[in-house]
């Protein structure tokens, strides 16, 4: 089935006057929606659906790598007549058309209502919050795989022949490889601008000003100002200020003045700011959260590794493992490489041994097959097939994985592994870390005790006649 196809069953079943917004991650179809009216079985009989995630107000479809980029272009294409056709209502009018709220009934004192209230409506914030992030990074995630894995090959290449150091060629790939980091702060600001509504080459420019050498000929105070202080949480802040000021300014002044005192008036309140406030602030939520996750690795070692490693696969099945990107990005720019991919991509690893040995133990044709054709994509590192198609629906699989995860958790964070990437895990992930041949020791171990595990735990092998798992 086409990508288009693949759209229009899904847009059908999900109604495309419920849709409010279509994007995607790596391996998912997100919808945003105004209620959920479609049952998870309806999404997994349309073909090419691995998996179905639906929390208040958003479905995830886990379509896989490329795939759901694809699918998500097409959807946003089906769905652009149909935003074009929707006029904005003012908000004095809404208020006014809206009908009367329907009293709430008597609930105590009240006390409690207030309290269940606020809990959800705190739970809504801070998956807006996560949804936002994953908005700003992964556009960037391309870029960094690509990045990282060249660093990774160059630094393999240099311990094999420290010669090749003085080749002019490795040294130009070597700075192609980092490129990346040389325009991040720019980046973020941008889609951080974007993300909130404001003009997007504003907000780069403001997080580019955080990197600008010449910051360090300037004293401020009796002390130079530092490029780059803050680094990718202070290019977040500089950016999702310049749309909040931004879009309030073009509220308040006239057209014919907008299109030259809007962005002039932005960028003095919004690069002051930047000096007073983001900076030093990005650099307190940096240095913080960069000791503490360094720290609490290097301390804690095998059993930090085996806790991160262990918990990481319901993360990614909830779909919030996009809240530790910029933690990622921030350690990859500050430190030249992360330290807490190696672990997380344990938990991938995880699933494929406890995969392999439901493929042994059981009996059921179909299931055998739907482990087969996602063996392959889960040992490159995309683990979500094997969640919804296999693990997660027969239960102990799902739990003897995140064993295997938290095992592979531990030797990773044993040996210090770190990644010049994010964006990739499994095998592949090897070429970007320091130490390929540890780490894919670290692979074989989780490979092992979630295959190990599950082989001793076993699971309730579905009917033959069973052909729908979940």
């Amino acid at each position: 089935m086409d990508n288009q196809q693949t759209a229009k069953q899904i847009l059908d079943a999900v109604g495309p006057e419920n849709i409010t917004e279509a994007y995607n991650c790596m391996t998912r179809l997100r919808l945003h929606v105004k209620t959920v009216s479609v049952t998870k079985e309806e999404l997994k009989k349309i073909p090419g659906v691995k998996g179905v995630i639906m929390n208040e107000n958003e479905i995830h479809v886990v379509l896989g790598p490329g795939k759901a980029e694809s699918v998500a272009k097409e959807c946003k294409r089906l769905l652009a007549p149909q935003a074009a056709e929707v006029s904005p209502v003012p908000p004095a009018a809404a208020e006014t058309a809206a009908p009367p709220a329907k009293k709430q009934a008597s609930f105590g004192d009240g006390k409690e209502l207030h309290a269940a209230i606020k809990k959800q409506n705190s739970r809504s914030a801070l998956k807006r919050l996560l949804q936002r992030i994953g908005h700003i990074f992964i556009p960037l995630i391309p870029a960094f795989i690509g990045c990282g894995l060249l660093t990774g090959v160059i630094s393999l290449l240099l311990k094999i022949s420290p010669g090749l150091a003085s080749e002019p060629l490795l040294q130009y790939l070597r700075l192609a490889g980092s490129s990346i980091f040389t325009v991040l702060n720019a980046f973020i600001g941008m889609y951080a601008c974007r993300e909130f509504g404001g003009t997007p080459a504003l907000g780069g420019a403001m997080a580019a000003l955080l990197t600008a050498p010449g910051l360090a000929d300037i004293s401020l105070f009796g002390s130079p100002l530092v490029p780059g202080r803050g680094g990718v949480f202070a290019s977040l802040l500089a950016g999702a200020a310049t749309a909040l000021i931004e879009t309030r300014l073009r509220r308040r002044v006239p057209d014919a003045a907008s299109l030259f005192l809007t962005p002039f008036i932005t960028i003095i309140i919004v690069s002051l700011a930047s000096i007073f406030v983001f900076q030093p602030l990005g650099g307190y939520i940096s240095d913080f959260l960069g000791y503490y996750t360094v720290h609490t690795i290097q301390t804690g070692g095998a059993v930090t590794g085996f806790v991160i490693g262990g918990l990481f696969l319901p993360v990614v099945m909830a779909g919030v493992h996009h809240g530790l990107t910029p933690i990622h990005a921030d350690m990859l720019a500050s430190m030249g490489m992360t330290i807490l991919l190696p672990i997380a991509a344990m938990a991938g690893c995880g699933q494929v041994g406890a995969s392999f040995a439901v493929y042994l133990k059981s009996k059921n044709k179909e299931l055998k097959r739907t482990v087969l054709s996602s063996l392959p994509v889960g040992i490159m590192g995309i683990g979500e097939p094997l969640i919804y198609g296999v693990t997660l629906p027969l239960g102990k699989p799902f739990v003897c994985a995140c064993i295997g995860g938290a095992c592979g958790g531990a030797w990773q964070a044993y040996h210090g592994i770190g990644s010049y990437a994010l964006g990739i895990s499994g095998v592949p992930l090897a070429a970007a870390t320091n130490n390929a041949l540890l780490y894919l020791g670290g692979v074989f171990i989780a490979w092992l005790a979630g295959f190990a595990a599950t082989w001793l735990a076993g699971f309730d092998d579905p009917p033959e006649e069973n052909t729908s798992l979940t």
